[in-house]
């Protein structure tokens, strides 16, 4: 009845595994309490587990990205503690086959359930408000997209108490995901809570997509759209086109273990190297799908703390797109020592240093908006400094990499884990952020500390140099990856540093939890939201800080490529409409938590081969979401008169520019 599953499919001869179960059952159970004595379980299912407002559904993303960061980030604390230890005699605190959980679950968590989550969560908080829009394109799509993934997100968590992850990477080689090499449970995590995040993530591009092309506001034609729109519409045709190669090659494998297929294995007629390419035609741009938001984020940062605009604009848009055509033409350059021939990988090594060039137009762009700007050293213009400067040490070790005689020599050695984390957490999670205290004002009415903000900064940025540089030290001198123990004992102080550099990172994450209690504590401190020291330069200015869950009581009319500097030079003020009108909002539905509810239980029977709960579990997501179709009350309409009421009541107690004269 319960296929594969059993009490000997939880670890507890694991002490690890099991100290972290039971803080987060006691978590859980410390929230779920307080839930209960305050009361607000109505208030949560109403007005969030069941909500369709993109802005309430961004916060969710974030807050689920900022959990999976603490887990995510665990892992390397294991490893980087695991690895200074393990020299010579001494065989650390973790077995083989626990490590390759670890680093397999690492790269999974992070680059699919922390940075995916964050870089959505920022689009939907920011990108109908810059574009003038109510709401994205398809709501209920919206919040079934979220709901899959904080479903596959659970499946990677309950994977640490019941069963096993992965030992086969966050890349899931074949013949390492087939039967043969990995019979347990963890590779059928992996593949399920990919899957579903993935489809998740596809639906959510396809909604962007259209919100961006049909939803803009009058006089917004594509070539004034803010260039953090443009990086996320690039972003989201990434994903349309990458996802479906990785929902194939997961099926694929699927075949393989469960129907007995022979698509990766090395016999009856399997291609292991099939699978390489599926992956990295979807893993190359995934990478971007990371890196681009960021970029839009840096982008808005610039010229807002900058006091400019930004400095040409359409270059900044062509480097986008150059970018983003470029990212499917340099996947082979992941595997340049498995023996493609010269002529091919001399094609993808030109093709992977050609998209530096565009990348490096953007860094130009971005110092020539500061050059001569009235600079303000807030948080996020911390964060975009930072990632200036790092991110051009992790793209020079990429051009390096690029040359396939240099790949070879370095493609298995720490070197290759130094540039990809010199590359993504600068380029990607700096990004997100300076989005999330740039935004934190717009989503909540109060701005975030910035004294606290500022030594969370400092702490990640002395602690990832601290992380990161030794480990291109490590593979200059030989040092293979994903090694959990080693006899060299030259290795071992620099690895005794990059432990020592996580340990800072820990500190600045701390500050960053200190931060957000401190100004939630200071809430009512507003004085540095209001004229342009903190307001976006785009259609934001034009919504209270939290904007009405219509956002906009009156679709702004857009004259130029910066709404609000337009306006600054006009001389042209907010000015109260003659009349307001009936305006029509999606209706909150608790459908899309349902379908993400069911899509856990159908990823965990899958694994456990429970095949009556999964065919059950699937029949169930097939009708809910046939009933949601069904569904008369969609919308429901907001009179005029609260419309204008709400706004009254909105611009006396929250703070816009909307406000005041942006001259």
């Amino acid at each position: 009845m319960f296929g594969k599953l059993s009490l000997s499919a939880i670890p507890f001869g694991n002490t690890i595994a099991m100290s972290a179960v039971s803080g987060a059952l006691v978590l859980a159970l410390v929230i779920l309490a307080m839930i209960t004595y305050y009361g607000r379980w109505t208030y949560l299912w109403k007005e969030w587990l069941t909500s369709v407002d993109h802005k309430r559904i961004g916060v969710m993303y974030i807050i689920l990205a900022l959990v999976m960061l603490l887990r995510g980030f665990s892992d390397a604390i294991l490893m980087r503690l695991q690895q200074a230890m393990a020299a010579g005699t001494s065989h650390g605190f973790l077995h083989s086959g626990h490590f390759d959980q670890i680093f397999s679950a690492h790269g999974s968590i992070m680059m699919i359930f922390m940075a995916m989550p964050f870089l959505v969560g920022l689009m939907n908080i920011a990108v109908p408000q810059q574009i003038g829009a109510r709401d994205v394109a398809f709501p209920f799509m919206n919040a079934l997209s979220f709901w899959l993934t904080a479903a596959a997100a659970l499946l990677v968590m309950v994977s640490l108490g019941v069963g096993e992850f992965s030992q086969a990477g966050w890349f899931g080689y074949a013949p390492l995901t087939e039967l043969q090499y990995s019979p347990g449970s963890g590779v059928d995590y992996w593949i399920w809570s990919f899957q579903i995040a993935g489809i998740g993530s596809l639906m959510t591009g396809i909604n962007f997509i259209v919100t961006i092309l049909k939803m803009r506001a009058p006089g917004m034609n594509l070539m004034r759209m803010p260039i953090f729109v443009w990086t996320t519409l690039f972003t989201n045709v990434l994903m349309i086109f990458a996802f479906p190669v990785l929902t194939v090659a997961l099926a694929l494998i699927t075949f393989d273990r469960y129907l007995g297929m022979h698509f990766f294995t090395n016999t009856l007629g399997g291609n292991p190297m099939l699978y390489v390419n599926l992956f990295w035609i979807w893993g190359h741009p995934e990478v971007y799908i990371l890196i681009l938001p960021a970029f839009g984020v840096f982008s808005e940062v610039v010229a807002t703390f900058s006091g400019k605009r930004l400095f040409s604009y359409r270059s900044l848009v062509y480097a986008t797109g150059a970018i983003t055509v470029l990212s499917f033409s340099v996947w082979l350059h992941h595997f340049f020592t498995m023996g493609a021939g010269a002529d091919v990988n001399a094609v993808f090594g030109i093709a992977t240093m050609l998209i530096a060039i565009p990348t490096g137009v953007k860094t130009f762009n971005w110092l020539f908006t500061m050059y001569r700007g009235r600079i303000r050293f807030t948080t996020p213009m911390y964060w975009t400094l930072g990632f200036l400067t790092t991110f051009a040490i992790g793209g020079m070790t990429g051009v390096l990499v690029s040359l396939p005689p240099a790949d070879f020599v370095l493609h298995n050695s720490l070197f290759l884990v130094a540039h990809f984390h010199n590359v993504l957490i600068p380029g990607s999670l700096f990004g997100f952020f300076a989005g999330y205290v740039y935004w934190f004002p717009k989503v909540t009415g109060f701005p975030l500390n910035e004294m606290w903000g500022k030594r969370a900064f400092w702490c990640w940025m002395i602690g990832f140099y601290l992380a990161i540089m030794p480990l291109y030290v490590l593979g200059l001198m030989g040092m293979p990856r994903r090694m959990e123990h080693y006899a060299n004992l030259a290795w071992q102080p620099y690895l005794v540093v990059a432990a020592i550099g996580t340990a800072v990172i820990l500190l600045g994450i701390i500050f960053q939890i200190t931060q957000l209690a401190v100004s939630i504590r200071q809430r009512h401190d507003t004085r540095d939201l209001t004229g342009d020291h903190w307001n976006g330069r785009t259609l934001e200015w034009a919504t209270s800080s939290p904007p009405a869950i219509y956002n906009f009581a009156i679709i702004p009319i857009v004259h130029d490529i910066d709404a609000f500097e337009d306006m600054k030079e006009k001389g042209i003020a907010y000015t109260r409409p003659e009349r307001y009108h009936d305006i029509l909002i999606p209706r909150n539905t608790s459908k899309g938590f349902i379908s993400g509810a069911l899509a856990f239980v159908f990823g965990f029977s899958m694994v456990w081969y429970i095949w009556w709960l999964a065919i059950l579990s699937a029949i169930g997501i097939l009708f809910t979401v046939i009933a949601r179709s069904m569904d008369d009350d969609v919308e429901y309409i907001i009179p005029a008169a609260e419309v204008e009421r709400i706004e009254d009541e909105r611009h006396r107690k929250f703070p816009s520019i909307a406000s005041d004269s942006p001259a």
